[in-house]
């Protein structure tokens, strides 16, 4: 597990001028390749990833290759 480092800058993924409450999902880039994830309903639950897993992820969500999730 990777401890969970202080003073990261998350960024919220929320439409554009909704102030929440959400949940939303967080995210911040910290050192060393690392991605976390958080949502706001449980900021203290953090995701760990690596940068090149991150990129290959929103290049798949971009393609549409996760759009059968939402599909309904």
């Amino acid at each position: 597990m990777t401890e969970r480092p202080t003073g990261l800058t998350w960024t919220r993924a929320a439409p554009e001028g909704d102030p929440g409450p959400g949940p939303w999902i967080e995210i911040a880039f910290g050192a060393d390749d690392h991605v976390y994830l958080r949502e706001t309903s449980d900021p203290g639950n953090i995701v760990t990833t690596t940068r090149t897993k991150w990129e290959a992820f929103t290049k798949g969500v971009r393609a549409g290759e996760f759009d059968h999730f939402a599909a309904g």
